[in-house]
């Protein structure tokens, strides 16, 4: 779903970093983080739709869609906007994440065209997504999953419930997987459906998270209908589907993520190691700290340039996205760690945040409780090692029975 990779000269690319510097001057929140520090839901749900519309308006809401709905963004583009949203610590889409990775990749390659036009517009306007794949008993083996649909007449009949639906008390919509064919081997009885969260028979409940917050959500379904017309693709195919929107978790999404975690994380990081203790030194005068840290940045070197060279690549290796998430979320989990070791005991008793931070916000116990999630969604670190050996190296699949 990556923008056009057109390549952009030097000049051009430094005039548009002036631009994009100057626009992050002119209309980033200075008291952003304060501001959605202890919020209520509400303010902080119309802060991200708010800080949304103000990216929109300056043509940075969504530079890897399609030039026609919005974006067009070459790489080297959304590389140095990035970079350069990061620098400047601008708030971070939160709430808006799924819709415009994960439904937006979703609708672009499977949906109708329909669905695109009725959809995308409504994204762009500020309609949130959450995504109703795992189960209690179908996590890192979605294919699973016992949610049911059953067709009667024009609408499915959908029974079951969803676990750790990211932001789904506030979702308007949300990206569901249900079993349309029980007989069928895992794979090939699953369907793809949109659904409207304010359907009857739809209950969310918040789960409170080991950090306070309350960003994961289970979905109990109640004989919730759907009309046929939300279907993706082919009744039984929802398996296929599904992949885009991983695929979407897996890839794109890490460029934003990656420059985040080297301009924003990395500096913090940085702050952390050189800021005098009461006998005047610092955490880097250590070689052991200094040593770590140099890795580290290493480390961030070489994410950034595999990131760069996956979303501009033509046509990614089947495990070029696995590669990619698996080395963003256990990268993110050293870093964090590192950070809560060089905190020290003031770490473990800054139990705040702001709301529309990242994962490397500088609560240092708090990101590194959350980089733990990293390592869950879109795939276990287990499950995407296993993508890497059979699809990327070509070792033998192993023997399961489902596949």
């Amino acid at each position: 779903m990556s923008a056009g990779a057109t390549s952009v000269g030097a000049s051009t690319l430094e005039d548009f970093r002036t631009s994009v510097r100057s626009w992050c001057r002119d209309h980033i929140p200075a008291d952003w983080r304060r501001a959605q520090t202890d919020v209520h839901d509400d303010e902080f749900v119309r802060f991200q739709k708010s800080w949304f519309q103000e990216l929109r308006g300056a043509g940075f809401a969504v530079p890897h869609w399609p030039e026609e709905w919005g974006g067009g963004m070459s790489v080297a583009e959304q590389v140095v906007l990035y970079q350069e949203l990061a620098a400047h610590d601008a708030p971070r889409l939160v709430l808006p994440f799924v819709s415009i990775h994960h439904a937006a990749s979703t609708l672009l390659a499977a949906g109708t065209d329909e669905q695109r036009n009725r959809h995308l517009p409504a994204i762009l306007d500020g309609e949130i997504w959450c995504q109703g794949f795992s189960e209690p008993g179908a996590g890192s083996d979605m294919a699973a999953l016992a949610t049911s649909a059953r067709k009667d007449g024009d609408v499915y009949i959908v029974n079951g419930q969803k676990l750790w639906a990211s932001g789904a008390l506030y979702a308007d919509r949300c990206l569901l997987l249900a079993r349309t064919d029980p007989d069928a081997p895992k794979r090939k009885g699953i369907s793809y459906f949109l659904m409207d969260m304010r359907t009857p028979g739809v209950e969310v409940r918040p789960i409170r998270q080991a950090t306070g917050e309350a960003h994961f959500c289970e979905i109990f379904l109640n004989d919730v209908a759907i009309p046929a017309t939300n279907l993706v693709g082919p009744e039984n195919e929802g398996w296929r589907v599904a992949q885009e929107t991983l695929g979407a978790e897996r890839g794109m999404t890490m460029l934003e993520l990656t420059e985040r975690l080297s301009h924003g994380g990395f500096r913090l990081l940085v702050d952390l190691c050189t800021r005098p203790g009461p006998d005047g030194t610092t955490p880097l005068d250590d070689t052991r700290v200094a040593d770590r840290l140099a890795t580290l940045e290493i480390e961030l070197t070489g994410l950034r340039a595999l990131v760069t060279d996956f979303v501009a690549a033509d046509r990614p290796g089947p495990a070029d996205a696995s590669i990619v998430k698996l080395y963003y979320s256990e990268l993110l989990q050293r870093m964090t760690d590192f950070g809560t070791e060089i905190a020290g005991l003031a770490a473990h008793t800054d139990l705040r945040k702001p709301q529309s931070s990242g994962w490397e916000s500088g609560a240092w116990m708090l990101d590194f409780i959350g980089s733990w999630e990293w390592t869950i969604p879109g795939g276990t670190s287990e499950i995407q090692r296993t993508i890497i050996g059979e699809r990327g190296l070509g070792l033998p699949r192993e023997p399961t029975g489902h596949r």
